[in-house]
Formats: structure tokens, C-alpha cells, sequence
């Protein structure tokens, strides 16, 4: 009799084991890492503060875990899109969302919900009122090319014999108003959005609007983890934690993304090396 009992349940006892380990297989093969690409438009210590949140929670939405990528700055970042091994997600202005689309067959997700564009503008009252041929030969401030900023102030200045003395140093939008106040520089190209926050800059000129920065993932992704990354960022400004993310940005909240919406906004990077 005890020979009999014993071993059913040594068996019961095995299968359980079994099945403890097939479960912890499972749970292992359903969380997976994932890398997250955001443009530097912050100093790399300052993206990682301003994303955390974001990224936690992602990581809290999907059960899945994602690193931050951070660029030194706008020059490492687009040499990065052209290495070999691509991030899995990015968040990026249509120039540079609208290439990893084209040419890598990277998917929107999801952008924000206010158009980009950026404007021009100056501490001088006197400067401000000459409009942007009367800043030929005086400083701009703008962050390095290829940066939807930089690209634009060229717009404004497509005759290279007559163009201001635009210096590509700035490590953040926000430096580049604090050379502009602090007399540094004579005027700087800044997010349209940031513009608002200082009310004693005067505008120059704004550019022509683009879609907003957008969200895309790279297509080694599976399909379901780009629906839950969906599902969670339209959901994001309905999160009080996450709220100081989208202030950070600028926008109200994240809408649905097509290719369409940027579709030609990569055309915008034809002029630089690596196209």
C-alpha cells in the first residue's frame, strides 16, 4: 500500500515541478527588452530624467522592459540611425521619423496631438521688427544639423552668400534662448511651443508647420508589443505620473499615427551626409 501511494505522488510531485518550470518559461518569454531612441533634444542626463517616467510607464503597461538610447547630440544621433544594429523604438520630428519609414520600414505609432514648427526670435526689439533678412550678419543659435531647427533656419537662408552667422552649438533648445538673453547671440531658433513660456522673446519669423514628433517601432518588433506601446501612449494623458512628461513636451497628448502624415518630410535631409 505505501509502495502504491508513494509513487503517485512522486508523479504529482514531478508534474508540478514540471509544470512550475513551464510556467516561469512562459512568463520569461513574454517580457522581453527593448530599446527606446529619443532625439537629443536635452543634454543625455537631462533626456534620461525627462523620459524615466515614461519609460516606467511603459515598462508597468506592457510587462515589457525599455532602455533608454540617448545621443550626445544631434550628429552621433544620425549616424546612429545608420548603423547596423536599429533601435526598436524612437521618438523623433517628421524629418527623421519620415527616414526610419522610408528607408528602414520603421512603423508610426503614434505622434503628438500639436503640429511642430519653429520660430525665430530675438531679445532686440529693433532686431525683431527688421524680419529675418534683417538678421544677415548677425549670431543665430541653433542645435546642430540635422535637427528640425537647423534645417529650417537654412529654409529661411537658402543663398549661402547671404546668410547670418549661424553657430550649431547648442546642447538644448533652452540654452539656446539662454545665449539669446544673455546677449551671447543676437537671435536663436527655438520649438515654436517654448516660445510661449518666454514672453519677452520676440518673434522673427515661424516656419511652415510639420506633423508632431512621432513614436515609431523598428520592424524586428512583434505586432503585439507595437499594440500595447500604442494602447499605452494614447492612454498617457489620462496618467497624473506620466502628465509632467507631456508638459516637458509641449503637447496635450499623443493621437494615432499613419505614414501618410509624413510622408516627403524626409526630403528635408537630402542635403545631408549619409542620406
Amino acid at each position: 500500500m505505501r509502495m502504491r501511494l508513494g509513487k503517485p505522488r512522486r508523479t504529482s510531485l514531478a508534474m508540478l515541478v514540471i509544470g512550475s518550470l513551464q510556467l516561469a518559461g512562459m512568463s520569461g518569454a513574454v517580457a522581453a527588452n527593448y530599446t527606446f531612441a529619443i532625439e537629443p533634444s536635452y543634454r543625455p542626463d537631462r533626456t534620461a530624467e525627462i523620459y524615466k517616467p515614461l519609460l516606467d510607464y511603459l515598462d508597468k503597461s506592457t510587462g515589457h522592459h525599455f532602455t533608454l538610447v540617448t545621443s550626445r547630440n544631434y550628429h552621433f544621433y544620425w549616424r546612429d540611425i545608420h548603423t547596423t544594429t536599429k533601435t526598436d523604438f524612437a521618438f523623433d520630428e517628421a524629418h527623421i521619423a519620415d527616414y526610419r519609414i522610408t528607408h528602414d520600414n520603421y512603423v508610426p505609432l503614434v505622434r503628438t496631438a500639436e503640429p511642430t514648427s519653429y520660430t525665430l526670435v530675438t531679445s532686440d526689439p529693433d532686431l525683431g521688427k527688421k524680419g529675418p533678412q534683417g538678421l544677415v550678419g548677425h549670431s543665430i543659435i541653433t542645435m546642430p544639423s540635422p535637427s528640425l531647427g537647423y534645417v529650417l533656419l537654412l529654409e529661411l537662408y537658402p543663398n549661402p552668400v547671404s546668410q547670418p552667422d549661424i553657430r550649431s552649438t547648442a546642447a538644448a533648445w533652452r540654452d539656446a534662448i539662454d545665449s539669446a538673453f544673455g546677449g551671447d547671440v543676437d537671435a536663436a531658433i527655438i520649438p515654436t511651443w517654448l516660445k510661449g513660456q518666454y514672453p519677452n522673446l520676440i518673434p522673427v519669423k515661424t516656419t511652415r508647420p510639420f506633423p508632431g514628433a512621432c513614436v515609431t517601432a523598428g520592424a524586428q518588433v512583434p505586432d503585439d508589443v507595437k499594440e500595447k506601446v500604442r494602447d499605452a501612449l494614447l492612454k498617457l494623458d489620462t496618467d497624473e505620473k506620466t502628465a509632467t512628461v507631456l508638459i516637458e513636451l509641449g503637447v496635450s497628448k499623443f493621437v494615432p499615427a499613419v505614414p501618410k502624415d509624413y510622408a516627403g518630410s524626409e526630403k528635408l535631409l537630402k542635403n545631408y551626409m549619409g542620406y
